[in-house]
């Protein structure tokens, strides 16, 4: 009797044990859900707080945070807050180009290549599509940047900068991450006329492009000739500089432009190899415009066409950096052809129209101190681009010597 007396005493107390035990055990579960409960409360608050932020005060959110977007594109993010089906649209927009295959590449390069410039009746520069798809389009008449205080104090103001001096094409977009007076002005672009051998490389990569008087057939009178002035320009002031003359934009004896910008790379490579000691090269092209356009000023009492620096920033609105139109020279870019229209301005004013901005790398990724100039158009003269060379040598000539 006594032992079984122990034996359910013993068996009590096994209970007891095990009651206190699945207390402590869901106690402590309640205190974890109290804990996660919370956590998860205050995750949702700051998540409200945030949204409420980034919502109504979104300049205040893209400051408290260290964003990797520019701030271009956070606030394009936040905009599709208030429109949520264009937001939707272009993400999957994006995804669509995530894995672009060989022919989407093919048609951006295509596209690169038979990219040309529209002018309307006033001589200003479009983009193709119509004047309104373009940012910055100059107004008619196209006025003289002579009254435009370049001073470093307005130039740093990022707005100021761009109204006054460059067009961007609505193919791409820029931020004051890029467009930054400070670092644009303080890139060097002297050359070294220390070490003997060539400094200069200019090259057409459009060689067919002809002006109003040019010869049928004759070289001279092309865009190859007025080339060809350049280099003679730049030679008489102790810069010595090549000229390739190679055809890239024909093909069987056709106009074909549809690989002229990889044709082009692949005959200046060479020389640039053969030649290092060449730190600047010019691709120089002429503009097509309406038959009615004239691009013309006076210097120094002579009829002379105008002219236009023009970058390409490997950047699509739509799908951000184009990866294989890599360019690792942007920024040396972008200073060299500021540098050259604030000293064509200072100079020349009224010679040089307004920088402009597309997508794409065309060939400036050959060398930092590379250019691509727009010189006139088909309606413009001879004389009047070779009067053009002799400003373009003098500007070049002030950018680049000590």
């Amino acid at each position: 009797m006594a032992d079984r007396f122990r034996i359910l005493e013993k068996e009590r107390e096994r209970k007891k044990r095990m009651i206190r035990f699945l207390f402590f055990f869901l106690a402590m579960i309640c205190l974890i859900s109290e804990g996660m409960w919370s956590a998860r409360m205050y995750g949702f608050q700051t998540h409200i707080f945030s949204g409420a932020e980034e919502m109504y005060m979104p300049r205040l959110a893209y400051l408290n945070r260290s964003p990797q977007k520019t701030v271009h594109e956070f606030f394009i993010e936040q905009s599709y807050l208030f429109l949520p089906t264009a937001g939707y649209a272009m993400e999957h927009r994006r995804e669509g180009f995530t894995a672009e295959d060989q022919e989407t590449v093919a048609q951006i390069l295509e596209a690169q290549a038979n990219d040309e410039n529209c002018i309307d009746e006033n001589g200003n520069l479009i983009s193709k599509e119509s004047p309104e798809t373009a940012q910055n389009v100059q107004p008619s008449g196209e006025t003289s940047l002579s009254s435009v205080d370049m001073s470093i104090e307005r130039l740093r103001d990022f707005d100021y900068l761009l109204s006054n001096f460059y067009t961007v094409d609505s193919s791409t977009m820029i931020g004051p991450e890029q467009l930054n007076a400070d670092d644009l002005l303080g890139r060097s672009m002297k050359i070294n006329k220390k070490e003997d051998g060539p400094k200069v490389l200019i090259f057409h990569t459009h060689s067919q492009e002809e002006f109003v008087d040019s010869i049928p057939g004759d070289p001279a009178t092309s865009i190859i000739g007025i080339g060809e002035y350049l280099t003679e320009l730049l030679n008489k002031r102790g810069i010595k500089t090549i000229h390739d003359t190679g055809v890239y934009d024909i093909i069987n004896g056709q106009l074909d432009r549809s690989n002229a910008y990889e044709n082009a790379e692949a005959s200046v490579r060479p020389i640039l190899e053969a030649n290092p000691t060449i730190e600047v090269a010019i691709d120089l092209h002429r503009d097509g415009v309406a038959e009615g356009t004239h691009l013309v000023t006076e210097v120094n009492g002579k009829p002379t066409a105008k002219i236009m620096y023009f970058n390409g920033l490997s950047r699509s609105r739509t799908n951000g950096d184009i990866d294989y139109l890599y360019n690792p020279y942007i920024q040396d870019n972008l200073a060299f052809s500021l540098q050259m229209q604030l000293a064509s301005e200072r100079m020349y004013p009224g010679f040089a129209r307004h920088i402009y901005l597309r997508a794409y790398r065309y060939n400036l990724h050959l060398l930092p101190k590379s250019l691509l100039i727009e010189a006139g158009a088909q309606t413009n003269t001879v004389e009047e681009m070779k009067n053009a060379m002799e400003v373009v040598a003098d500007t070049l000539c002030e950018v680049i010597l000590e």
